[in-house]
C-alpha cells in the first residue's frame, strides 16, 4: 500500500480527550472507524457507546455518513504533510432507549387535577 494512500485520523470526544491517532486506508469505511472508536473507547468515561450506530463522526463540520470512504471525507486543506485529521465524536444513544427512558421518568409526574366547575 503506497504511503500517500495512508491517513493519520485523531478522534476527539465530548471532554476533550483524544483517541489515537491511527493510521488508516483511504478505502477504510466511516463505519470502520467508528467501530474502531467503540471498541478503543476510555474506560472511566461517563457516556459509553454500546454499538457503532450510537457514535456520530464530524470533520470539518459536516456528519459523515457510514457508507463513505476516508478518501472521500478528506478535504483538500486537511492533507498537510505529516498531518493529522481530527474528527470530533458525538454518541447519541439510540432513540428507543431514549424513549424507554423517556416513558419512565414521565410515569412517576402523574398529576392529579383537583379543579372544580361550577
Amino acid at each position: 500500500m503506497p504511503e500517500e494512500d495512508l491517513v493519520d485520523i485523531k478522534f476527539r470526544l465530548y471532554d476533550g480527550s483524544d483517541i489515537g491517532p491511527f493510521r488508516y486506508s483511504s478505502a477504510a469505511t466511516v463505519d470502520m472507524l467508528k467501530q474502531r472508536i467503540v471498541s478503543d473507547w476510555p474506560k472511566g468515561k461517563t457516556v459509553v457507546p454500546k454499538s457503532a450506530n450510537e457514535v456520530k463522526l464530524i470533520s470539518s463540520g459536516k456528519i459523515l455518513e457510514n457508507n463513505k470512504t476516508v478518501g472521500q471525507c478528506k478535504v483538500p486543506f486537511g492533507e498537510i504533510a505529516g498531518g493529522v485529521i481530527i474528527m470530533h465524536v458525538v454518541v447519541q444513544p439510540s432513540l428507543a432507549k431514549a424513549k424507554a427512558e423517556k416513558k419512565i421518568d414521565d410515569s412517576p409526574k402523574k398529576v392529579i387535577c383537583s379543579c372544580s366547575i361550577l
